[in-house]
């Protein structure tokens, strides 16, 4: 495996008019990974990925995808990346089947179809067309058209998207198969679970920078170290609860009647909530101690939502 970054992007800039889509923002993805880009709506990661894919020309900075260019070198880089779309890229009138066989045939050592269909499960759809198939189905043919030439890395945009659990195991075990083969994963994703799962490294893009990169575990550790949920009636006083809790503790009411507590959670502090229940008649059900999840670190770095 090579030691050098597969992804190398250092000071980029994009406009689009009057508005900075990306602001010098710096990431390096490292070979034989698989790197999630995560970030709110227009916080920049789409136009920073579609930059290393070389469909964006960059207004300022460099971008460097297996040490090309993806604009200069586009001819030498192509056939040595997949490009998973979320939608478009397909002829809507071509069957699934022969729109694959037709990509193979684009590349020098080809994936083998027929497996790689029974794998993806579009066996039962090869010769329905393009637009006919469920979201699903078309999700799980550009996964199929993205990885069938052996790519030395692939992007792969909302992978699982529309897909029933089944169908989205089975992409999650294709993406870590990929990256046991040495293949280089760059994924954007809406799901925090997905990101989880499956990367090595993460990227939390937000007002066109990188604001937070690493490991999910190395993500997750700093900060809060833990969280403590637990359950009651809907509106309990939580600035009451935060007078007897440490003074770095978050106190919360997520929904009504769930609540949140963040900081050190230690037997002191479960002994303090648990005594402030009692001297408020509060019987907390589902008490529970929980790491801090990527979602807790993502909203806490954005104050914002990762949604579609």
């Amino acid at each position: 495996m090579s030691h050098e970054p597969v992804v190398q992007v250092t000071g980029l800039v994009k406009r689009y008019g009057s508005k900075t889509a990306v602001d010098g923002l710096d990431l390096t993805v490292a070979s034989g990974t698989v790197t999630a880009v995560l970030g709110p709506n227009g916080a920049g990661k789409t136009t920073t990925v579609e930059t290393c894919e070389g469909y964006r020309k960059p207004d300022a900075g460099t971008v460097r995808v297996l040490g090309l260019d993806p604009i200069a070198d586009a001819a030498k880089l192509r056939p040595r990346i997949g490009v998973m779309l979320q939608s478009g890229g397909v002829y809507s009138g071509a069957r699934a089947d022969e729109m694959l066989r037709h990509m193979a045939k684009l590349h020098a050592h080809p994936l083998d179809v027929d497996a790689l269909i029974d794998r993806l499960g579009l066996g039962s759809c090869g010769r329905t067309t393009y637009r006919r198939l469920s979201g699903g189905q078309q999700q799980r043919l550009a996964l199929a058209m993205a990885v069938v030439g052996r790519p030395e890395l692939v992007f792969l945009d909302e992978p699982t998207a529309g897909l029933d659990p089944h169908a989205r195991r089975s992409t999650w075990d294709l993406v870590k198969e990929l990256r046991a083969s040495g293949v280089s994963v760059i994924l954007t994703t809406h799901f925090m679970d997905e990101a989880e799962q499956l990367a090595d490294d993460v990227a939390i893009v937000d007002t066109g920078k990188v604001i937070a990169q690493g490991s999910p575990a190395d993500l997750c550790r700093g900060g809060a170290e833990n969280t403590l949920r637990f359950t009651g009636r809907p509106g309990l006083d939580m600035t009451s609860l935060l007078k007897a809790l440490p003074a770095d503790t978050v106190a919360e009411e997520l929904i009504p009647g769930t609540y949140r507590i963040g900081g050190k959670i230690d037997p002191q502090l479960l002994a303090t909530v648990t005594t402030w229940c009692a001297q408020h008649g509060v019987m907390p059900d589902g008490i529970s101690v929980e790491r801090r999840t990527l979602e807790d670190v993502f909203l806490e770095l954005t104050g914002k939502d990762l949604r579609p």
